[in-house]
């Protein structure tokens, strides 16, 4: 035995100088303790990337003209002439996924939304008559995400539930875009939300596929319990990204019976509003042209076939930086309603609800008008003082908006003017 022990030993010992040798003919020197690398760091867990935020959001719009109606025709969110709007008090829990994840990744969003703006952004059948005031509730998104590495280079992404609409260059969520004020593509030009599902391809680096099933424009489920009528739309697009980032192309389209499947709307339009599509298309580009200018283009065409009704124009928008806190931006739109079928103001808390359910609703259209509307603004974002450790940031917007006939119609001020002159600003303050 004390043979076989020594020998043991010896064996270790030669084991040790010859890894010794090797460690240092590689390195030249020892090892030591600080020259082990470290091991790389646990992945974050699933629930520690949740995010919850949220928004407030006052505003206030002046029109010099004080319109016998109030309203500032042409504007949603911003409707209410000289008066205080409390728009939005946002709470968001969400989960994003990593679209260039090379596996599987499950995220979610929540959107809760308090304020004058979720009039317009009920989902049919949810909530839209709970609060009988200016300032409503409502539920803006709710969905399921998934990744997945399936079929193409990037994967596909699948959402499924309640989200805002592809469409468009500006958005609900106030942050999100650049002016107070929306343009009249936002307001009558496109959808705002959706319930269904909807698919992303990421073809390659550069070119992403959308493609989808919803129940229609602004529509829960359920035929006259969460939708006006009995049919499916089908929402998709192509997406390009090009020049890294530098330039991207968003072509969209939703299509599907919108009108409400009721008596009147039969009689009016001496249709089947079931088979009677509705085309509401968008092509929007971004030129991020320096670190400082970025130049937006939006172009947009809808048209009713139930009412043979067409509208269609083009916003273009440029934003520069002159600080990382001072942002220069303007946009300039004409927008055609070729038929005085998109175009309203709502003055009733439930009035854009019962429009789009077919119920008696005191909405105010026009003529056939063709609008030119022109905002300048700035983005204005201080530093966070200190001592207001739960704020993350603060955004101003003023601005300045001149909206105009180019066809000697008089949609303003009641149905008196030809133009509307308006001085408007909000604050966000982030949570």
């Amino acid at each position: 035995m004390p043979c076989l022990r020594n020998h043991s030993l010896a064996s270790r010992v030669g084991a040790s100088l010859l890894l010794g040798g090797a460690y240092l003919g590689a390195f030249g020197t020892p090892a030591s303790a600080a020259d082990v690398a470290p091991a790389p760091p646990s992945p974050p867990s699933w629930w520690s990337t949740v995010e919850l935020s949220g928004i407030v959001n006052p505003g206030l719009t002046l029109n010099p003209s004080y319109p016998i109606d109030g309203l500032n025709f042409g504007q949603l969110f911003t409707d209410k002439a000289n008066t205080v709007l409390f728009n939005q008090g946002v709470l968001m829990v969400q989960r994003p996924i990593d679209p260039t994840s090379p596996d599987y990744d499950l995220g979610f969003k929540f959107q809760f939304m308090y304020g004058t703006d979720a009039r317009y952004v009920h989902y049919l059948g949810e909530l839209d008559y709970a609060v009988n005031a200016t300032a409503q509730v409502a539920v803006v998104e709710a969905n399921l995400q998934l990744h997945t590495p399936w079929l193409f280079q990037g994967g596909i992404d699948i959402k499924g539930g309640q989200f805002a609409t592809y469409e468009g260059a500006e958005v609900i969520y106030a942050p999100d875009n650049l002016l107070y004020s929306h343009s009249y593509i936002f307001n009558f030009g496109i959808p705002l939300i959706h319930t269904g599902i909807m698919t992303t391809s990421h073809v390659t680096p550069w070119l992403d596929i959308h493609a989808g099933v919803t129940s229609g424009v602004n529509t829960a489920l359920g035929y006259r319990l969460g939708d006006n009528n009995g049919a499916a739309s089908f929402h998709g697009g192509i997406g390009l990204n090009l020049f890294d980032g530098a330039l991207t192309v968003l072509g969209t389209t939703h299509i599907g019976a919108e009108n409400p499947d009721t008596i009147g709307t039969r009689e009016a339009c001496a249709c089947n509003p079931n088979n009677s599509l509705r085309y509401l298309n968008d092509i929007t580009v971004i030129w991020k042209a320096t670190d400082r200018l970025t130049f937006i283009s939006d172009l947009n065409y809808i048209k009713d076939d139930a009412f043979n009704a067409t509208g269609f124009g083009m916003a273009q928008y440029a934003a520069f930086a002159i600080t990382d806190w001072l942002k220069i931006v303007g946009r300039a739109e004409i927008w055609r309603d070729q038929n005085g079928f998109f175009v309203a103001a709502f003055p009733g808390r439930f009035d854009f609800a019962n429009a789009q359910w077919g119920f008696p609703n005191t909405a105010i259209f026009t003529v056939p008008t063709t609008y030119l509307e022109l905002t300048a603004g700035l983005n204005i974002t201080p530093p966070i003082p200190d001592g207001l450790p739960f704020i993350k940031g603060l955004i101003v917007r003023p601005e300045i908006r001149y909206d105009r006939s180019l066809n000697n119609t008089t949609p303003f001020n009641g149905g008196t003017f030809h133009s509307q002159f308006t001085l408007a600003g909000d604050l966000i303050v982030k949570f």
